[in-house]
């Protein structure tokens, strides 16, 4: 009988992501707290930075780490640091995003910035401006985090204006979260509301927006829609190695820190089986898509309907 060897304690307790949350907490209580002897043009890089980094360990929580009990993970990630988004309508949509069969479906899939030929049909010449703007790599960063949060607030309100109620403790608890942060921030920091907002809350939305800018693409097979960029350092550490996006898509319950290894263990049948939709880094976006559109906003495979099921995936 071959007895397999216990498993180390770090990973078992998993405490690569307790440390990680432990210093993005620590780092962002110090910005917060000495802000005043900052310039804003310190302040808006690492302000982005900690929010971007919360936001992916809130991707780690929902995905169930560091244990297998969402209440704690929840707990570990509130409140939401970065304001914008509540974490408890980000992990179901995210979760519904996880049907990989629906990936980048204008209708179906909570994640895409695709609409469907209908939809382009009826809008006005501004919000086609705007679509196809959020196509650039620049439009992304600029307009992509007020567009998402956008969409997000007129849904949920229509939802609510109709009388479900579903969202309503989701919205309570996340508000909350707001007053405990917007309270440290400027009740104990005396760090004016705006400015959080403009050089730290939102920059980091916009950081976040460059990992997921080409991170999928319309194609008939499911698999071919979800790419893998080979990070340059240290972005791969601040997006908790989501960047190899085919792989956490391929087995979402691996550990960020498992991710490379897995990755590298098997890097050509990886590459192979999302039909080479590899990146080389960021800085390859930044050089074909800043101002030239990586895409138009119509999906070319959806009609206004549901996506039916690929044969693949039957």
């Amino acid at each position: 009988m071959i007895t397999m060897a216990p498993a180390p304690l770090w990973r078992r307790w998993e405490l690569p992501t307790w440390a990680l949350a432990a210093v993005i907490y620590a780092g962002w209580l110090a910005l917060t707290w000495w802000h005043a002897m900052l310039p804003w043009y310190a302040i808006l890089p690492v302000g982005a930075w900690f929010i971007a980094w919360h936001g992916h360990l809130q991707h780690e929580a929902l995905h169930g780490h560091p244990t297998t009990t969402a209440w704690i993970n929840e707990a570990l990630v509130f409140p939401s640091l970065g304001l914008w988004y509540p974490y408890g309508i980000y992990r179901d949509s995210h979760l519904a995003h996880h049907l990989d069969w629906r990936l980048t479906c204008p209708i179906d899939d909570p994640e895409s910035f695709y609409v469907t030929p209908g939809q382009w049909q009826r809008m006005g010449p501004l919000r086609r401006a705007l679509l196809r703007a959020n196509m650039t790599l620049l439009g992304r960063l600029i307009l992509g985090p007020a567009l998402a949060t956008w969409g997000l607030y007129l849904g949920e309100g229509r939802r609510l204006a109709s009388g479900d109620t579903t969202h309503l403790w989701i919205w309570l608890r996340h508000f909350a979260g707001m007053a405990l942060v917007v309270g440290w921030v400027v009740g104990v920091c005396g760090m004016p509301l705006w400015a959080y907002l403009l050089l730290v809350a939102y920059p980091g939305a916009s950081l976040t927006m460059l990992r997921s800018f080409a991170e999928h693409r319309p194609a008939e097979r499911y698999e071919h829609r979800i790419a893998i960029n080979r990070a340059e350092a240290p972005l791969g550490l601040l997006y908790l190695n989501n960047n190899l996006h085919a792989v956490h898509h391929a087995v979402p319950s691996l550990a960020w820190y498992d991710l490379p290894g897995f990755y590298r263990e098997r890097r050509q049948e990886w590459e192979a089986g999302n039909g080479g939709f590899v990146w080389h880094g960021y800085r390859e976006q930044f050089r074909r898509f800043l101002l030239t559109p990586r895409d138009h906003p119509v999906h070319p495979l959806y009609e206004d309907s549901h996506c039916p099921m690929p044969q693949a995936a039957v």
